[in-house]
């Protein structure tokens, strides 16, 4: 099923895409993979500008909709938390934006992929006074 063999036990079946049974669907892999590449394209791009974050967390949420009888993902949404010393809010998120932005995987869909960024400052142990938070990256929501 997979090439490292990560996913060989995890059972997806149909009544794990629209129920509460257990396993997963292909939708739920999809938001797993995009928010892990999401991730690491972040990080990179936080190390790139000398910043060294201490925690980033990620959730893709996928938009699976139903239109005309055929089932489509219509738009993700990301969710990333993040605690970077050193950095302000405003910062962050253009990094957050552009990580986004350049994610090969965001770049593979061609669906609206929108973003919510945010320091979370209760976690950051630096130094310098506490930064005033700024609005989220300038997305849309779906």
């Amino acid at each position: 099923m997979s090439h490292s063999g990560a996913l060989d036990r995890v059972p997806y079946v149909l009544a794990s895409r629209f129920t509460a049974n257990p396993g997963t669907s292909p939708e739920e892999l999809l938001a797993a993979a995009h928010a892990s590449c999401f991730t690491l394209t972040l990080c990179t791009a936080l190390s790139q500008a000398g910043l060294a974050p201490t925690r980033i967390s990620t959730q893709a949420l996928v938009n699976f909709t139903e239109t005309a009888g055929t089932w489509s993902i219509s738009a993700v949404h990301l969710e990333v938390r993040a605690a970077v010393p050193d950095v302000d809010a405003a910062d962050f998120a253009e990094l957050a934006l552009g990580a986004k932005n350049s994610s090969p995987i965001t770049r593979a869909l061609q669906v609206p992929v929108t973003l919510d960024a945010k320091l979370d400052l209760d976690r950051v142990d630096a130094v310098a006074a506490p930064y005033a938070e700024a609005p989220a990256a300038s997305d849309p929501q779906p």
